[in-house]
């Protein structure tokens, strides 16, 4: 029996940074959540279009983050699954 792979989720955001050299962004309020993925390649498509619209901006930044392995600690996906498209 074929094992089930593990659900995986991708969040990414973006916002203003206080200073373009560390991730510290200036509003909360107005943090950009662009959405939730269940692939990393959708995930990194959907950061590559929110950052192309402010790509004149250097305090502008969006990120993914993997949401899944901070819902299990320990058991994070393999390195396989978080390579670039």
């Amino acid at each position: 029996m074929a094992k089930k792979p593990k659900q995986e989720l991708y969040l990414v955001f973006g916002g203003e940074l206080k200073d373009p050299q560390i991730i510290e962004f200036a509003d909360l309020d107005r943090i950009d959540t662009v959405g939730i993925y269940p692939s990393y390649r959708k995930a990194m498509d959907a950061w590559r279009g929110a950052s192309q619209k402010s790509v004149d901006n250097a305090f502008m930044r969006y990120v993914i983050v993997h949401l899944h392995e901070l819902l299990h600690p320990g058991k994070a996906a393999p390195a396989k699954s978080r390579r670039k498209a």
